[in-house]
């Protein structure tokens, strides 16, 4: 009984840090599939329901949360020094914000989606892609513009509010170049 118990709980651990080799999607994938966690077909499902690359959502978790299930924006400072509330709601895998999250339930019905919950957030993701060609015209391979899309949301990114941010036109441009790494590492992947 206590070797059950042991066995699951660090099946549990396992599933709640980031994976250590973030930079090759081969071995995410490797690192996080097992018996109650396949991040590979959690992916492929996405791509095929909303036709988004897997490369593609991929690149997106790197650049929000760098794979951290819990990971969340820096906090603000009171006073300078005192640790006060998040820059925003962001959270997750994801980093959706409250608002959108609770947008995505509605639309798809996933009510008990969970933002820390790996299949969840990259369904989200290949959504809020799918959403970005809908509203903006974006193509699903175009992962600068898809980038800054779910970035800046759908209304700003038309206004081009990205234009006046070199910061996050670099981080949609290290977006791509991961999405480009990733599809070449997931050709020579072994299934």
């Amino acid at each position: 009984m206590r070797l059950v118990l042991v066995v699951a709980l660090l099946l549990l651990a396992g599933c709640a840090t980031a994976p250590r080799e973030t930079r090759n999607a081969c071995a995410i994938f490797e690192q996080r599939d097992g018996l109650f966690n396949n991040w590979r077909r959690a992916a492929e499902s996405t791509q095929r329901e909303y036709g988004v690359p897997v490369a593609v959502l991929m690149a997106t978790i790197y650049t929000e949360s760098g794979f951290r299930p819990y990971a969340r924006p820096p906090r603000r400072k009171l006073l300078g020094f005192i640790p006060w509330k998040h820059q925003s709601s962001a959270y997750g895998y994801s980093q959706a914000i409250d608002g959108t999250w609770a947008r995505y339930q509605r639309q798809t019905g996933r009510w008990s989606a969970r933002r820390t919950k790996f299949s969840d957030a990259i369904r989200f993701i290949g959504w809020y892609h799918a959403e970005s060609r809908r509203r903006n015209g974006i193509a699903l391979n175009d992962t600068y513009n898809l980038y800054l899309a779910y970035y800046f949301g759908h209304t700003a990114y038309s206004r081009g509010d990205w234009r006046a941010d070199p910061g996050i036109r670099r981080a949609a441009r290290r977006t791509a170049n991961m999405a480009v790494n990733y599809w070449q590492q997931l050709r020579r992947c072994p299934n």
